[in-house]
């Protein structure tokens, strides 16, 4: 089975559930239904891939002309993203390019007001919340992860990141953050903040239009999620299981491999709310979620593929990960 880098991890339903819930107030019940139908998103589906995450972006900013697809006070029109970029590209440094990312954004949204600082050498970009409802959280990170990837797209590689905060508690989901910054995430905080390490360069490469149209094609397949795994231990314990033989690399194989006693990963991982097994219960989750997108293999081939002996043991296992069975999973063309 071959593997790749772009086996992203999943994230619980949970972790959308404020944008979705947004669509569903904003929209038509049945358009509402039969996009989430489309992507897969039914009900009772407990994990979403970072594609479905995609197609759902996609499929609302066409459909609604809002390229912030419904998680502000009023709609970021066509068209809007691409302005963004087109100023942030002609910028003499990457401290400009940010600086006018904060000005576009203080121009269109009223819920929150940006800000740009500088302290002991990070640049950092906060958003504080205006308006008298608080602002939907997953508007909040998708300002955010926008910063952190027009950054990384001017600078060529995706930017480290030193840390970043929200200003709101702690969710059941928290989990789910790392996957999408490389670095510390933290919460409670009196504002939400994106920090970049000092290593961020100020020099900016030159974009081209085919470059900018690519960017804003993909959209936001290039910074939704994040390829950066050395800030996240559970990311890097992720990429480890994905090299190994058959997924079954074991605690203490990845302990001498990252010159740390067993006991010290075990707390490591306990602090950070996981553990091994739950690591890579993940990876064989994902990777037995993208095979049966595909449709290119049978279910017992993945099953096996994904380490387990019998059909029925992956069934089970399958259907406790996300809540439906592999084959009620698979595209509704292979099942037929």
């Amino acid at each position: 089975m071959k593997k790749s880098d772009s086996i992203y991890p999943t994230v619980s339903r949970a972790f959308i559930q404020d944008w979705v819930d947004a669509l569903e107030r904003s929209w038509p019940r049945d358009r509402f239904d039969s996009v989430l139908t489309d992507i897969g998103l039914t009900d009772g589906v407990v994990r979403v891939t970072h594609d479905q995450i995609v197609m759902l972006y996609q499929r609302i900013a066409i459909e609604t002309g809002d390229e912030m697809v419904g998680l502000w006070g009023r709609p970021v029109r066509a068209g809007a993203l691409k302005l963004l970029c087109g100023s942030v590209r002609d910028a003499s440094s990457m401290s400009a390019a940010l600086y006018r990312f904060v000005q576009y954004w203080n121009i269109v949204l009223d819920d929150v007001r940006l800000e740009l600082s500088n302290a002991n050498g990070h640049i950092a970009l906060s958003i504080t919340e205006t308006a008298e409802q608080p602002a939907n959280r997953f508007g909040v990170l998708l300002v955010l992860k926008l910063a952190h990837g027009i950054a990384s797209w001017l600078a060529g590689f995706e930017v480290r990141l030193n840390e970043v905060q929200f200003g709101f508690e702690p969710p059941d989901f928290a989990s789910d953050y790392p996957i999408l910054f490389p670095c510390p995430v933290a919460f409670s905080h009196q504002k939400s903040t994106i920090v970049f390490s000092k290593d961020l360069p100020d020099t900016i490469l030159a974009k081209s239009d085919a470059e900018l149209r690519e960017f804003l094609v993909r959209a936001p397949r290039d910074w939704i999620f994040t390829a950066f795994r050395e800030h996240a231990l559970s990311l890097r314990l992720r990429e480890m299981v994905l090299a190994s033989e058959g997924f079954n690399l074991s605690l203490v194989e990845a302990a001498q491999m990252m010159n740390v006693t067993s006991r010290t990963l075990m707390r490591r991982l306990d602090a950070d709310g996981t553990t091994f097994q739950l690591i890579k219960d993940g990876v064989r989750r994902d990777v037995a979620m993208r095979e049966l997108s595909s449709g290119a293999k049978s279910i017992e081939a993945i099953g096996q593929d994904v380490g387990f002996a019998s059909a029925a043991n992956f069934h089970r296992a399958f259907r406790r990960w996300t809540g439906q069975t592999p084959r009620a999973y698979q595209p509704r063309k292979k099942r037929e």
